[in-house]
């Protein structure tokens, strides 16, 4: 994409994050959404075939970036307890500075048809991988139990961070979910550390 149509695909993802969240996915029209990124309700059909696709987009793009963060905290660690530290540090902090695309992928996504579930599936991979991997580091080092149910655990911990932030948000932020992180992961440490 030259620098010109790529600043406009962003500005479509970024306005399409603002009226999604202030009106919810299926009350939101294309034309808002070109509204709010300064764009003709033309261009949007330019970058997206449909509002489904700007939706899935905008979730790739997020987690995408999300993921790299979390690669680039946790690279080189020897410490898988710091590796899942860090990455459950990472989601809260992020989420809770951006409390649109909390709404978004908390909320919103969870109202979508089976087809946008599957989409968003297949984005959350590498996400759920990188847990994995993490929690497999962690029976290398025997820092985790080495009898532990790798895929169950790798479930439990990312939908622990997933509904805490739906519970922040349910709550109307009233609390900080930065603090959430470190007893969120204390719970699932006793029990995968093994006493070690």
């Amino acid at each position: 994409m030259t620098s010109k149509k790529n600043e406009k695909y962003h500005l479509i993802l970024q306005g399409a994050l603002k009226v999604f969240a202030e009106n919810g996915y299926h009350r939101s029209q294309v034309s808002k959404i070109a509204k709010a990124a300064g764009v003709a309700d033309g261009t949007i059909y330019l970058y997206f075939k449909r509002k489904e696709d700007i939706l899935i987009r905008l979730f790739q793009e997020k987690l995408g970036e999300l993921v790299g963060k979390f690669h680039e905290s946790v690279e080189g660690t020897t410490d898988a307890v710091e590796a899942l530290r860090t990455v459950c540090s990472i989601h809260f902090s992020e989420l809770e500075s951006n409390p649109e695309l909390a709404y978004v992928t908390q909320i919103e996504l969870r109202q979508s048809d089976l087809e946008l579930r599957k989409e968003i599936g297949s984005a959350l991979k590498p996400y759920i991988v990188l847990i994995e991997n993490i929690l497999e580091q962690g029976i290398q080092e025997q820092k985790f139990r080495s009898d532990l149910n790798v895929k169950l655990v790798r479930n439990l911990i990312f939908g622990a961070m997933d509904e805490a932030v739906t519970s922040w948000l349910i709550s109307g932020r009233k609390y900080s979910l930065s603090d959430q992180a470190d007893e969120t992961l204390s719970f699932f440490l006793s029990g995968v550390s093994g006493g070690q």
